[in-house]
């Protein structure tokens, strides 16, 4: 088998060099057998390719989940015991939470399948397959064909592929596009609507260090939760109900006991949100000199106007906590991207490369691949002329919280205004409403969120292009003579979504009138009319003409590059990535060690900082050494980082080490390669991770649910030469046995299914 190269667009694409970067790529588990084996082998890998893919047999991708749609989950135990990360089910615990009994700030254990609390509207899918469909999609489809005409035959095709698959509505099924639309793939999946809580972490640990330590490396925050999956009586997806039954998946991770090595393999399971890696120099360029400085720029300064608040008044600190966090996650992420591609020097390299593929298609595939970058370069600089406007009606127009709130009015105002409504809907969406309100105007300022609105229109109004702007800012600066603060003050007194109580009163006899004319609503209405209207359609018709030309442009690159081997972007489909625990030095004389400890816990603890509270029990904990099976050496370890490749989606996604065993939960990346959703950084990339056996410490010695971790399967093998097997382990569950591995040699502890065990054993030996 030839070595392979792992590059993403050839070593142009990324600036790589043409060594093998084994812990680049997010690859699909149904190639993994054909692209990945023998490498993940020489990294320490020891299973086989079907032991992590195979469709009629028991194989790790039966204990990956897809959580809620936007994370990743893994089954634990035989019984679909779930987890995931604490920030992935943190709607879910908020939610079950009262000023009674806050199980978000205080953390909570369910002793009892009964005490297990439902959570509406969360799922989980589970894959049943993958498959290649291009050729079903493309068939017939030649470069001549019209772009107009190639895109419905796409579109028609993949819908009619994915709806055969559902077998009346068994499974959800869909297909996406890879390589930018040159391959395309069908995923079936189970989906589960039955997702029980059945634990969490006190909000100090699951958030320790907040927005402080994020994205950051040292780092201590014990980042997980804990579901349970159910099903019908009778095995199928169901609604909740009592009457339903754990679900019991077709293989479950064991956990790891043994000490995470540094250069231990690592494999990272999940489902990575989105990745733009064969970005062109032109749409990069646009990101670091255009997008990022003016995302960057509005949350910096509504980021400042929300902290004089939360300075000023603890109670409006707790208020606008979360909304703050929220905003300053990707203000550090864009930051951080912006630095990174600069110290890559990632733009030169891009300008190099293209000019590379230039050369190439000049010489080999004009006619097909000429004018690709041409045409590329061309949409981005139409792009580039309404792109600030796209940008500041996101982080600008609709980001005060009383616009974003209007915005949410828009289903209502959408039925008021088609006449003929239903009474019974009508009430019912009002009610939904008032709760939608309670929640809303528990964590709104007022006073700060007015300030925020006049400097962002100040914003709006001075860096948009005025040709750009909607009708309503010309009114209003006439009227108001440029004065935005008195605007402000204006549409905050007089809008009956200023408090609830007003909110509530409009509910009770809604009309399209009272919304047309509330001057929060008739701003956002006239920005979104503009934005939809003006702006929305060229940037429609400039993509347009970028899809097609993204998509000959991999092409080419795929075929002027043949021998290597290119992995897809990103798109929310189950994907793996490997590579190994490593430390690395983010700067000249400073080395980042590979874990953290408890230890660090203690020493940030800052009783006056809610990002830094420590709970009394674990420092009472830590103070004694008291980590019973969980500690090593007198420490407990709390994170660990590998290099392997993740993005959002990842979230909750499963470390897993050379024998199919669980060593950690994945949940974040690290300042210095921020760069990594659209360049690939070899030196700094690390994903951070929350090691199982802290999960487990602050599940049993903290929370005292210890029942939980009895429930899954635990494993302490150190000895190289002892391989995981699915089938051994199926087994060993169903028979509640346990399988010690002395001198590599598997023994039974009771004799029920011996004889299948050994001829298992027998299998994994051959």
């Amino acid at each position: 088998m030839l070595k392979k190269i792992y590059s993403l667009l050839l070593v142009g694409c990324l600036g790589l060099s043409m060594t093998a970067q084994a812990d680049e790529g997010m690859w699909l588990p149904l190639l993994v057998k054909r692209l990945n084996h023998v490498d993940m082998q020489k990294q320490g890998l020891q299973l086989t390719a079907e032991e992590i893919y195979n469709v009629n047999n028991a194989s790790l991708k039966d204990a990956i989940v897809q959580f809620g749609g936007f994370c990743t989950g893994e089954f634990v135990s035989k019984e679909g015991l779930l987890l995931t990360n604490h920030h992935c089910g943190y709607d879910a615990i908020a939610s079950n939470s009262t000023p009674q009994d806050d199980i978000l700030k205080n953390g909570w254990w369910a002793m009892t399948r009964q005490q297990e609390k439902k959570n509406e509207g969360l799922f989980v899918d589970i894959l049943v397959r993958m498959e290649d469909v291009t050729s079903q999609v493309l068939q017939g489809i030649t470069p001549q064909t019209p772009e107009q005409e190639r895109s419905r035959l796409v579109a028609e095709r993949s819908k009619s592929i994915a709806d055969a698959a559902k077998n009346n509505g068994q499974y959800v099924s869909y297909v996406r596009d890879f390589f930018n639309g040159n391959e395309f793939y069908m995923f079936v999946y189970e989906r589960f609507s039955d997702v029980r809580l059945v634990g969490t972490p006190p909000e100090s640990i699951g958030k320790f260090g907040g927005d402080t330590d994020n994205w950051m490396w040292p780092r201590h925050t014990g980042d997980f939760s804990v579901f349970r999956v159910y099903m019908s009586p009778d095995g199928k997806p169901a609604t909740y109900s009592e009457k339903n039954v754990p679900y019991r998946p077709k293989h479950h991770l064991p956990i790891s006991m043994s000490p995470v090595k540094e250069g231990d393999f690592s494999m990272v399971f999940g489902f990575p949100g989105r990745t733009t890696r064969f970005m062109a120099g032109s749409g990069l360029g646009m990101a670091v000199d255009q997008s990022n400085p003016a995302r960057i720029k509005l949350r910096e300064r509504r980021l400042a106007l929300m902290k004089e608040a939360m300075d000023a008044s603890p109670a409006d600190r707790l208020k606008l906590a979360s909304n703050y966090a929220s905003i300053s996650n990707y203000y550090k992420y864009f930051i951080g991207q912006n630095e990174g591609i600069k110290r890559m020097k990632t733009l030169d390299k891009k300008s190099a490369e293209e000019k590379a593929f230039q050369d190439w298609a000049n010489a080999e595939r004009k006619a097909l691949y000429g004018s690709a970058l041409a045409d590329i370069n061309a949409s981005y600089a139409g792009q580039r002329t309404y792109n600030l406007s796209s940008i500041y009606r996101s982080e600008a127009a609709l980001a005060p919280q009383l616009i974003a709130h209007a915005y949410q009015y828009t289903p209502l105002y959408n039925m008021l205004k088609a006449g003929n409504v239903d009474k019974a809907k009508l009430q019912e969406l009002t009610t939904a409403y008032k709760d939608m309100n309670k929640e809303f105007y528990a964590s709104y300022v007022p006073s700060s969120d007015q300030k925020i609105f006049a400097e962002l229109m100040q914003m709006y109004y001075n860096d948009v292009p005025k040709a750009q702007h909607a009708d309503i800012f010309k009114d209003l600066t006439s009227t108001y003579k440029g004065d935005f603060r008195k605007w402000a003050a204006d549409v905050y007194s007089k809008s009956l979504l200023s408090s609830e109580a007003k909110a509530n009163a409009f509910l009770a006899n809604p009309t399209q009138k009272a919304l047309e004319t509330d001057p929060a609503f008739k701003f956002m209405r006239a920005v979104q009319t503009n934005y939809q209207d003006n702006i929305l359609p060229k940037l429609n018709e400039y993509n347009a003409a970028l899809g097609r030309a993204n998509r000959l442009y991999v092409a080419g690159l795929r075929e002027m590059h043949p021998n290597k081997v290119f992995y897809p972007d990103a798109n929310s489909t189950l994907r793996l990535s490997y590579g190994t625990v490593k430390d690395y030095e983010p700067r000249d004389g400073v080395q980042y060690k590979y874990y953290t400890t408890l230890q660090g816990i203690a020493e940030k603890e800052d009783p006056t900082n809610p990002e830094f509270i420590v709970p009394a029990k674990l420092m009472q904990l830590y103070n004694q050494k008291d980590y019973g099976r969980y500690g090593q050496n007198g420490e407990l370890r709390v994170g660990f980082i590998t290099n392997n490749d993740i993005t959002g989606g990842n979230s909750g996604s499963p470390v897993i080490n050379g024998r199919g065993e669980l060593m950690g939960l994945a949940f974040d990346g690290n300042w210095e390669a921020m760069t990594g959703d659209l360049v690939f950084d070899p030196e700094y990339k690390r994903c951070i991770n929350v090691d199982i056996k802290y999960v487990l410490f602050v599940m049993d010695k903290l929370g005292g649910a210890g029942h939980l971790v009895n429930e899954m399967t635990l494993v302490d093998n150190g000895n190289p030469n002892t391989t995981f097997n699915p089938a051994i382990n199926d087994i060993k569950m169903q028979g509640k046995m346990e399988i010690e591995t002395p001198e590599g040699q598997i023994k039974i502890k009771k004799k029920k299914n011996e004889t299948k065990i050994k001829k298992e054993t027998k299998k994994q030996k051959s």
